[in-house]
Order: C-alpha cells, then sequence, then structure tokens
C-alpha cells in the first residue's frame, strides 16, 4: 500500500477510501469512540486517509444502525477460523 509523505496509508478517491473504512471496521473490533470515523482529503498528498476525529461518515454509521457491519463481521471471522482448520 502507498503511504503518504505523512507516513499514513492513502486511498486515491473518496469512494476507495470509504469501503476500506467499512472493511477496517469489519476485520477489526472498534467500538464508538475508537477507531477511525470518517474520511478527509490530505493537503500534503491530495489522497484521502483516515481520522478519528469528526463527525462519523455517514456510509459507516448507516451500516453500523442497520448492522451490516456487525454480520459482515460475524462471516469474516467465521471464515478466519475455518481458514485456521
Amino acid at each position: 500500500m502507498k503511504r503518504c509523505p505523512t507516513g499514513k496509508s492513502l486511498y486515491l478517491s473518496l469512494s476507495l477510501a470509504e469501503d476500506a473504512l467499512i472493511d477496517a471496521w469489519t476485520r477489526n473490533n472498534f467500538t464508538p469512540g475508537n477507531g477511525p470515523v470518517n474520511i478527509y482529503q490530505c493537503d500534503d498528498c491530495g489522497n484521502f486517509h483516515f481520522t478519528s476525529k469528526g463527525i462519523m461518515n455517514v456510509r459507516l454509521k448507516t451500516e453500523l444502525d442497520n448492522g451490516t457491519i456487525a454480520r459482515n463481521r460475524r462471516a469474516f471471522e467465521l471464515e478466519s477460523k475455518l481458514r485456521k482448520r
């Protein structure tokens, strides 16, 4: 993965960054107040990064509220256990 001069992971578009944000919440056990919550465009590289500050991304909030991330997290955890066998 490419890195910004700031050392942060970068995403070339808002859409890719949003997909990665959702994936990060699916693969990690973040809780509200812990972990990335939104995306911003970097002044240094012009690409997009995660931020743990500010208001929650609308798509992330929607997928948390409707249970999509919880369902995908359970599926990811089950798949991980099956791969270890």
